[in-house]
């Protein structure tokens, strides 16, 4: 600090150099915006993490941000204002430019408010004054409808000047543009909120307002029907405005950008969320609970309380990530877990934790503390790659498959934006206070210095390689209530708790808080011992999985770290799915076991590695030399997370019925050159989809879309070069018979599916279409179209595929 304060007097060499002088100069402490926003909670200045996994992932992520290029980041807001870019945008995910810019935003924020990090607010300052010129030029060359408007979605002009008009075409063919905005809605709320830049609190306040602006003549049917395409958390972020400002309207907005669709079925106690896209959803809780926070709305209250209900009990993986290829399964589809790579999104977690802080800040329960922790060591922590600093999509629980990680300047997809936001808050939520009480919620090591107290206290543990927390109060003296937690994985009566070497007593059971008043002093040591157990969770719908617990610890085991293809992503538009080789779920280890609660007994420590176990159960098949260990310390590997658990009488049946069904998947699979899901939003948007009079509906827990009436939908399909492919259609049957219709290939005829003849029967079916070479000769890829007769509809279509010959 000295050498920097002199540098500063004297001679700065570079404009970069002064401006991380004066960033380092410019933090004093809190920032009291942080306290008015989110009350009860710490800024993140006064909590220190020590040295332990979380410091290390937080300083790790901070050196992958600071090799991202801020100039390619700015590019698409700065194009959109008609300002010359220095650089090209990112290339990944094209038609979303613009998302990871706010992402990114709040990542160095948060970094700089909890380690002071100037690199981290010399740059934050830089994209503040970059979008400050874009929202001034949007305003003066669009006063119609770009007034305050800062945004990098492509063809902004005409989404947003047809939109306020109520001419939702160009808003409806573009991806997902609200969603878009959210982004950087939160990046400049959290430039302001954590790194104390007024400019964007500003920015944000006038972006607000454009937001009520553009949609002021829209009806309220309108806008609900706006609200039908992903637009991300727009409710919350108006909230913190009315928040911020105590302006009613923002409020107000707010509510209009409340989707009722699921708004109104969550707070009469309704599960709607089957087959639901999840993490368009979960975006939506968090909003209804801000209002409710801040408004005292009993309709959003219940609404939020009962989403998040639901979801943490009825469709959560026992890592605390939800969902399957980004939607919900029903009760029925859940098997889809097993059978998919496309496992738990990472953003919906990160969303989720974002809604258990707001619940929790309204009602502080243990409940939301303990999924808080399952969820932030299992499914948080290990999506960032220990050396490099990548970050992951979807975490697959199908028997030995892997992760694939982001690489710096690549792969901006949605879960690098959330992931760069992710490892720089893991002290937002370690304490809490209410009033005259201090919450205890995870046992990470750190210090935490309650500058209205005037209280400082160091915990110090390396839970949960040990099973002991120890705070010690190293400065000050102030009487207040010290809530500990007791979690819900230590059993009722094995929780010790000392107070400088003296044992105290409690009445409290599991997943509670035990309070402790008194006046607390300099010297005064607090020891909590929670010995964690051994479980087995069976998985949500599907109880002939099983994970493996050590308190709230998942276990996992590493089997093979061969034919790991795309392990660390390039830039295709793919690259974020784990694409290697699927391998047999009936040739997995299968736990052959008749009593599920003897399965924990057989599961034994390795001596001289904490947190790391084996088997002493020789009826694993299978086996392998599998050794349990942290699912947040397996990277670089195939593994198992879930375990198939059956009785020998079922594992006899089970070899009779599966590996016939097996091998055919597998099959299928590996002939698979391209696949998409009609009818699911990311398959479609991921394909360029197109369409016109086209509808689309679920039956038997699989999406189909149809077209009607002379309409057609269509899609970009990568053919890789090949020309010897087919194509692949899945139908139903009762649901194809009477159907006539066509199908083209680059507006080639390909095909007139004629099934006028056939009978309604239940099930599915394939049929396969060999497309000629020359329409496939010298293409990278081809648009598969499906075009319905004049006065007549397509089949149905459930999948569709190109696929190498057999």
């Amino acid at each position: 600090m000295l050498s920097l304060k002199k540098s500063l007097n004297t001679h700065c060499f570079s404009s970069i150099a002064c401006k991380i002088v004066a960033a380092v100069l410019f933090f004093n402490g809190p920032l009291n915006a942080q306290e008015k926003l989110y009350p009860n909670t710490f800024p993140l200045s006064q909590v220190t993490l020590i040295d332990g996994p979380f410091s290390k992932a937080r300083d790790l992520n901070i050196k992958t941000l600071l090799a991202y290029d801020v100039d390619r980041l700015l590019a698409p807001y700065l194009k959109e204002a008609d300002i010359p870019a220095r650089k090209p945008s990112y290339k990944n995910w094209e038609g979303l430019d613009g998302h990871i810019g706010g992402h990114y935003l709040t990542a160095l924020a948060l970094n700089y408010a909890s380690t002071k990090n100037p690199e981290c607010k010399v740059r934050m300052d830089d994209m503040v004054a970059e979008l400050k010129a874009c929202q001034l030029k949007n305003g003066a060359k669009h006063p119609e409808w770009g007034v305050g408007y800062v945004g990098g979605v492509p063809n902004s002009l005409e989404i947003w000047s047809t939109l306020k008009k109520g001419d939702f075409k160009a808003y409806r063919a573009a991806w997902v543009p609200w969603y878009n905005v959210h982004k950087m809605y939160a990046g400049l709320r959290d430039a302001w909120l954590y790194g104390g830049n007024q400019d964007a609190k500003d920015i944000f306040l006038k972006f607000c307002d454009w937001a009520i602006d553009v949609t002021s003549g829209l009806s309220e049917s309108q806008m609900q029907s706006m609200l039908d395409t992903e637009h991300g958390g727009m409710n919350e972020e108006l909230a913190d405005a009315y928040q911020i400002t105590g302006d009613k309207k923002y409020m107000v907005a707010a509510k209009r950008f409340s989707h009722q669709r699921l708004l109104t079925p969550m707070a009469a106690g309704i599960d709607n969320l089957d087959n639901q896209h999840a993490n368009t959803q979960v975006p939506k809780a968090v909003g209804f609970q801000r209002i409710a926070e801040l408004s005292h709305d009993d309709q959003y209250t219940k609404s939020s309380n009962f989403f998040w209900e639901t979801v943490t009990g009825n469709r959560t993986l026992a890592f605390g990530g939800n969902s399957r290829r980004e939607f919900f399964p029903s009760v029925a589809a859940s098997t889809d877990f097993v059978n998919d790579v496309e496992g738990p999104e990472s953003c919906n977690t990160y969303n989720m934790l974002k809604l258990t802080e707001g619940l929790f800040r309204e009602q502080p329960d243990a409940k939301y503390a303990d999924f808080y922790e399952r969820a932030l060591y299992n499914h948080i922590l290990s999506t960032q790659h220990p050396e490099h600093g990548g970050y992951v999509y979807f975490t697959p629980v199908r028997p030995r498959h892997y992760r694939v990680y982001s690489a710096p300047n690549e792969a901006m997809w949605c879960c690098v934006g959330s992931g760069m936001e992710n490892h720089g808050k893991y002290n937002e939520f370690i304490y809490t206070h209410k009033k005259d009480s201090l919450y205890l919620n995870l046992f990470i090591a750190s210090t935490l210095n309650w500058k209205e107290k005037n209280i400082t206290l160091k915990q110090e543990t390396s839970f949960p390689d040990e099973e002991q927390s120890t705070l010690t109060i190293t400065k000050g003296s102030a009487k207040f209530t010290l809530m500990l937690r007791h979690p819900s994985w230590v059993k009722e009566g094995t929780l010790q708790i000392f107070i400088n070497g003296k044992a105290i007593s409690y009445k409290k059971l599991p997943s509670s808080y035990i309070g402790v008043q008194r006046t607390w002093k300099k010297g005064d040591v607090i020891k909590v011992i929670m010995p964690m157990q051994t479980t087995i969770e069976q998985m949500p719908n599907v109880p002939e999985y099983i994970a493996i617990m050590h308190g709230p610890i998942l276990l996992a085991a590493k089997t093979a770290t061969e034919q790991l293809k795309g392990l660390v992503a390039d830039d295709s538009r793919w690259g974020h799915i784990a694409g290697g080789q699927k391998l047999p779920v009936d040739k997995a280890p299968i736990i052959i076991e008749d009593n599920v609660s003897e399965i924990p007994e057989k599961i034994v420590p390795v001596e001289g590695h904490a947190m790391t176990f084996s088997f002493a159960n020789e009826k694993i098949i299978n086996p392998e030399k599998l050794v349990l260990e942290p699912f947040y310390r397996v990277h670089d590997s195939r593994y198992m997370a879930y375990w198939m658990r059956l009785t020998p009488l079922q594992y006899v049946n089970y070899l009779d019925s599966i590996a016939k069904i097996e091998t055919d998947k597998l099959n299928l699979d590996k002939r698979t050159v391209d696949f998409v899901a009609p009818g699911e939003q990311q398959p479609e948007v991921d394909h360029a989809w197109r369409h016109e009079n086209s509808r689309t509906g679920s039956n038997a827990d699989e999406f189909w879309r149809d077209a009607y009436n002379g309409g057609y939908f269509s899609y970009n399909m990568s053919t890789q070069g090949l020309t010897d492919l087919l194509l692949n259609v899945r139908y139903q049957i009762a649901a194809t018979a009477g159907k006539k219709f066509e199908i083209y290939v680059d507006d080639q005829k390909l095909k007139i599916v004629d099934h006028t003849e056939e009978t309604h029967k239940p099930g599915f079916y394939h049929e396969e279409y060999r497309i000629p070479a020359e329409m496939l000769k010298g293409k990278q890829q081809v648009r598969i179209k499906f075009l319905s007769l004049s006065g007549k509809s397509t089949a149905p279509i459930y999948r569709v595929r190109l696929v190498k010959s057999e």
